[in-house]
């Protein structure tokens, strides 16, 4: 009979205690890591309180808004037999005789359009022939107002016909100091040659007004 010897191994037999002691090394080293790690957390990210103001606002009291009450109702007529209540009453037609109505006025005399002016629409107004300068050459100062040393201006409305003839003159503008500018500025524009109004290609008869400046030199 053969007898085996068994060899004697040393290291599996402590085996479990290595194994023990470093899954205890392990677990303190764990430990101690994350002891450090969570003190260097509080460090690191340390929050700071945050302050809240409130404001609180006050909110007018709303206010309600009185509507006026809706209109009554009109009365319907509700047909009865009592004897109390009064019989409609109806209103008799009444007739217009319409062959007593004046005619409307007519259109006004030209001896009215003449004194007062008017306006007549015209695509060209009327213009004295040579302008303003013309007016100047016949312009004569008065005398009274030269030698008191006034100047003024004075506003004429001149009628002007078809043909460019002045025939008749209005002041619109008087110069009020009683020193004869009107007179001088009507002889005036009634010596012009006038360039009549056009409406439509066609002459017309219009008023116009003209301003007549006078100063001394």
């Amino acid at each position: 009979m053969r007898v085996q010897k068994v060899r004697h191994d040393p290291l599996k037999e402590n085996y479990p205690k290595a194994r023990e002691l470093g899954l205890v090394a392990s677990l303190c080293i764990n430990i101690l890591f994350l002891q450090v790690f969570r003190t260097e957390l509080r460090t690191e990210f340390s929050v700071e309180p945050i302050e809240l103001q409130i404001e609180v606002e006050e909110i007018p009291p709303t206010e309600q808004v009185h509507r006026p009450p809706p209109p009554a109702r009109p009365a319907v007529p509700i047909p009865t037999e009592s004897e109390d209540v009064p019989e409609d009453e109806t209103i008799e037609p009444t007739e217009f005789d319409l062959s007593e109505i004046p005619p409307p006025p007519g259109p006004p005399p030209e001896e009215w359009s003449e004194e007062v002016p008017m306006f007549v629409p015209y695509d060209e107004p009327p213009q004295i022939i040579g302008g303003m300068a013309a007016l100047r050459k016949a312009l004569v100062y008065p005398e009274i107002a030269k030698k008191a040393g006034v100047e003024g201006m004075v506003v004429i409305a001149v009628l002007v016909d078809e043909k460019g003839r002045p025939l008749k003159t209005k002041v619109m503008k008087a110069h009020g100091g009683n020193v004869g500018f009107e007179q001088a500025a009507i002889d005036a524009l009634m010596k012009m040659k006038w360039k009549p109004a056009m409406q439509r290609d066609k002459p017309v008869k219009v008023w116009v007004s003209i301003p007549v400046h006078f100063k001394l030199k």
